[in-house]
């Protein structure tokens, strides 16, 4: 049996779908399991286990639905018997029909039932990574009980008291607010007089990140990884750390499915459906004091800034990171 799947477009869904993966090969071992993923992501499709094939997708070298509809019908010598579309989008459903595969299974959305054979009613208020299952089981009418979100990656020589730090996301609600960060990042090196910490940051994060060390005190003990890294570096660079402190974004959940100690800053997100999966060495903060958290929102249409990022209590960050480090 050949099966595809069409992976989320985000970072930090793809990792939370690495249980789907592995669900998908403890229920049928034999099969050949392919993938689909944005060509930006595919450093870190190289870290999930149990795949023989990766198409690489690019939005700019397949334009539209008739790019999408062109990209799908490229695959349909590979004769998949499966397609499982992740994505809740069309365009995901009509590359799926474009490969003919015998079964193409999704969720019930935005009109596209007709593009899939098996299509399923999404449950509501579910996490992400238990949703991306529950398609699994109503697709086989089998119950998944081992959930595990997990990259694979050789073993990071570790470095004496380092900490990774991320205060970017790709939601500015999301986004630790400037003044905000410098003020964490001092308290963070004069509380933790032997840690050396590492700001990290994609190659347009580069600014905000310069931004955030410009004046920093202690400055001996930052390092700037903004821009620096390749996703599998990023990964390399976090295994080898004691802890990582993070906004909700991508990083978080790789910290979290390399089994590091995260300590996650929740502003405009809704922990019960995005926040890592593994519940072992995760501490999720937020600030708990607005009637409007959590949004959802990309935005912040009342302050004009994320005030519930501004109002992270900056002590609990301190204390939990502390008891992260004692343990480490």
């Amino acid at each position: 049996m050949k099966i595809l799947v069409r992976l989320p477009n985000w970072l930090g869904d793809v990792v939370m779908s690495t249980a789907f993966v592995a669900a998908v090969e403890q229920l049928y071992p034999e099969a050949q399991i392919d993938v689909i993923v944005k060509k930006e992501l595919n450093g870190i499709v190289n870290l999930i286990s149990h795949l023989h094939k990766v198409h690489l997708f690019s939005k700019q070298e397949y334009k539209g639905l008739t790019g999408v509809y062109s990209f799908g019908k490229k695959l349909r010598s590979e004769k998949y018997d499966l397609f499982f579309c992740l994505p809740d989008s069309l365009s995901s459903a009509m590359m799926g029909w474009a490969t003919r595969a015998k079964k193409r299974i999704g969720f019930t959305k935005e009109g596209r039932f007709f593009l899939l054979t098996n299509s399923y009613k999404k449950p509501l208020n579910l996490h992400r990574t238990d949703e991306y299952i529950n398609l699994l089981e109503q697709f086989t009418g089998k119950k998944i009980s081992e959930r595990l979100v997990k990259l694979e990656i050789a073993q990071a020589t570790e470095q004496n008291n380092l900490v990774v730090v991320n205060f970017n996301s790709e939601a500015i609600s999301r986004k630790m607010p400037l003044d905000k960060g410098k003020h964490i990042i001092n308290m963070l090196t004069n509380t933790f007089r032997t840690t050396k910490f590492a700001l990290i940051g994609s190659a347009k994060e580069i600014e905000y990140v310069d931004q955030l060390l410009d004046n920093a005190e202690n400055s001996d003990r930052l390092e700037n990884y903004a821009g620096k890294t390749s996703l599998e570096g990023l990964c390399n660079l976090m295994a080898s750390a004691k802890a990582v402190l993070t906004t909700d974004s991508g990083p978080a959940h790789l910290s979290n499915s390399l089994s590091i100690p995260t300590l996650v800053l929740f502003g405009a997100g809704n922990e019960l459906n995005t926040a890592p999966y593994n519940k072992q060495n995760l501490t999720i903060l937020r600030a708990g004091q607005l009637a409007c958290e959590p949004c959802v929102r990309n935005t912040c249409e009342l302050y004009g800034i994320p005030k519930c990022m501004e109002l992270l209590d900056e002590l609990k960050i301190i204390n939990t990171l502390s008891l992260y480090l004692k343990h480490a």
